[in-house]
This record gives C-alpha cells, sequence and structure tokens, in this order.
C-alpha cells in the first residue's frame, strides 16, 4: 500500500493554516487546503482526510504535494491551466483592452463593465476578468499636472539631491503651510463600529473656523517644527522662519525646499533671509509640490487626525494638532526618499511627449 509523504510544520506555519481554515473571508477552497495540511501534518492518510472533508484522494494528495513544493504560499493559487487561448479569445481580449485605452463610451465619460460588456457582446464578468489580468481600472481617476518649468531638471536634480546626498553639518528642512484647516462639527453623533457595519460620520457639518499649520520636516531624523496661525501671509511665514532660527543649532547650515507660493518670495522674506546666511531656500519645480516630502507628513495627519475628525472649536482643533506633533516628535521615522532624479525625469519626458501626442489629435 502506498503511504503518503510526511509533512511537517512549524509552529508559524500552523498559525498561518489555521487562520485560513477558519477566517470567514477565505475562499472555501482555500480553507479545504488548509485544513487538509493541517490533518497531514498530524500524521492522517489521504483516504481518512478525503473521507473526513468531503473531497477525493486525489485531490488531497495534490494539495499535500503542492504544500510540500510552495509552502503556505503554493495553497493560495491554482496553477495556470495548460494550452492556448482561442482566437475567438484573444480576439476578445485585444478588443477590450483597445477600447479600455483609446476611445470613450457615447453614453458616459468612461468604461463599466455593462456598458463594455454591451459594446463587445460578452459577459460583464469577462470584461472584469480581462481588465484585472492587464490592470486596468476605468472606474478610477487620479489628478496630475506635468510641470513646465523651463528649470524643472535643475530643480529636480537639487531637491533630490538634498534628500539623497544632504551636506555635511548641515540641516535639511521641508517647508510648507497646510492652509485653512476646517474646525467640522458634525450636524449629529456618528453611529459606531459594530462587527457587519462600518462606522458612519453624517454628510453635513457645522463650521467653526479654520486655522493654518506650517510645519518643517527634518529629512534626517523625521522631526517636525510647526507653528500655528489664523493666515498665511508672508507675515505668518517670516513668523515661522523665526521659529525654525530659535529651534536649530546656530553653528548649523539651514537648507529649506519650499514650492513656489508667492509668501515665500515675498520682499520682506528675501530681505529677511538675506542677513541670515546659514538659510538656503531651494523651490520645487512650479507644479511639483509632490517633491516636497512634508507633504507626506501632512498627507498622514489629514488621514489620522483631520478626515473623521469632530471640531467644536478652532482651538479644540489647534490642541489636537499639537498633541499630534507632540506625539509624532516622541518617536519619529523619517520618509525614506528613493525615487532619483533621473527617473522622475524620464517619466516626466514620457508624460510630456503623450501630452503633445493627445494634443495633436
Amino acid at each position: 500500500m502506498r503511504v503518503a509523504p510526511n509533512v511537517a510544520i512549524d509552529e508559524e506555519q500552523r498559525r498561518e493554516l489555521l487562520a485560513l481554515a477558519r477566517s470567514r473571508t477565505t475562499q472555501v477552497r482555500v480553507a479545504q487546503r488548509a485544513m487538509i495540511v493541517l490533518r497531514a501534518a498530524e500524521g492522517w492518510q489521504d483516504q481518512r482526510i478525503a473521507a473526513e472533508l468531503g473531497c477525493g484522494r486525489h485531490c488531497v494528495a495534490q494539495w499535500r504535494r503542492r504544500f510540500l513544493d510552495s509552502g503556505v504560499a503554493g495553497l493560495l493559487k491554482d496553477r495556470p491551466r495548460g494550452g492556448r487561448p482561442s482566437p475567438r479569445q484573444q480576439e476578445v481580449t485585444q478588443r477590450i483592452v483597445e477600447l479600455t485605452t483609446s476611445q470613450q463610451p457615447e453614453e458616459a465619460t468612461h468604461w463599466s463593465s455593462a456598458l463594455m460588456a454591451r459594446r463587445v457582446g460578452v459577459s460583464g464578468s469577462t470584461v472584469l476578468r480581462v481588465w484585472r489580468a492587464h490592470g486596468l481600472k476605468p472606474h478610477l481617476s487620479t489628478t496630475f499636472k506635468v510641470s513646465n518649468d523651463p528649470r524643472f531638471a535643475h530643480k529636480l536634480e537639487e531637491v533630490v539631491g538634498l534628500y539623497l546626498n544632504p551636506p555635511e553639518h548641515a540641516i535639511v528642512l521641508s517647508c510648507d503651510e497646510k492652509s485653512q484647516i476646517q474646525a467640522l462639527d458634525r450636524s449629529q453623533p456618528g453611529l459606531p463600529l459594530r462587527k457587519g457595519r462600518a462606522g458612519t460620520m453624517t454628510h453635513d457639518y457645522v463650521r467653526h473656523g479654520t486655522t493654518t499649520l506650517f510645519a518643517a520636516l527634518n529629512t534626517a531624523d523625521g522631526t517636525v517644527i510647526t507653528h500655528q496661525d489664523k493666515r498665511h501671509r508672508h507675515q505668518e511665514w517670516l513668523a515661522f522662519l523665526e521659529q525654525i532660527d530659535r529651534h536649530t543649532p546656530a553653528d548649523r547650515e539651514l537648507h529649506l525646499i519650499c514650492d513656489n507660493y508667492a509668501t515665500h518670495k515675498h520682499a520682506r522674506v528675501r530681505k529677511w533671509l538675506s542677513k541670515r546666511p546659514r538659510f538656503h531656500v531651494h523651490f520645487t519645480p512650479t507644479s511639483a509640490s509632490w517633491l516636497n516630502m512634508v507633504e507626506r507628513f501632512f498627507r498622514d495627519l489629514t488621514q489620522r487626525e483631520l478626515r473623521r475628525g469632530v471640531f467644536t472649536s478652532v482651538d479644540q482643533l489647534s490642541a489636537v494638532l499639537t498633541d499630534y506633533v507632540v506625539h509624532h516628535n516622541q518617536s519619529p521615522k523619517p520618509f525614506i526618499w528613493t525615487a532619483k532624479a533621473s527617473d522622475i525625469l524620464e517619466k516626466v519626458k514620457r508624460a510630456r511627449a503623450t501630452l503633445d501626442k493627445v494634443a495633436t489629435g
């Protein structure tokens, strides 16, 4: 009588398999495969496992071998089927991809699976399968703008160079303001999170005023210097620069990365900087504020505190912002910049070429 190969699992694999077998969101077939491996690890033979789980002995033997070959990851996916796709299938796939990437439906701004299915004469599930295989997501749209700054390459290399190769005995600060942060209060209390139900908040709100958060992110250690004010004119920007001057070592050079907001280039600001030679300001290219690393700090602040926050006054909002910064600075983590200037420049060139092609029809 043939004996199935032994299956040995460690504690980590056991936890993974139990999680798959017991999860309510795992596919039934994946949960069954996990149970097969767990029973095999207990020394059960294929026939006994098949009888308990209600499947064939050959199925049990197949997933026992797959686990021995590929581990837990081998249980999560079926192997690709053999054989060449039919000519009809290839034609339909090519047609769906071509329409999705080059045309717009007459009755809508973008394709849905139903519209595409009617246009091509296939099922909606076929359309979704093709989109998934080719990484197409016509229901999603993101914003962008290609910079037309004539000195784009120079400014790009300057900023990225500060991130990747900062000067010795100097501090690089990514600076900006998050203006008009609203103290929004909901008209009714939200319903709490429950099993099977997301937390809720009302669609309408009451405005209680705004504040502006100025921030300078130390690109080396992730700490942040902040200042709050009601407005964001050049007067408030000067007050923020003075705060940076006070809270940084006097013997260190300071390299500030800023966007092209007019306040940052005001005559009084330039005069103030000219009297403090340790300050060196580097401007990002126009329409490229994404190069300013502090925007990542603002994004995290928005997601973690502001988007779902409920504030009955500006004072309460300001207190929350202050607490967030204090907590952030207690255990700061620097954001690691990995993109090279040459790679970014190449992407921008491709985007410009595409825009020119679209503009010329």
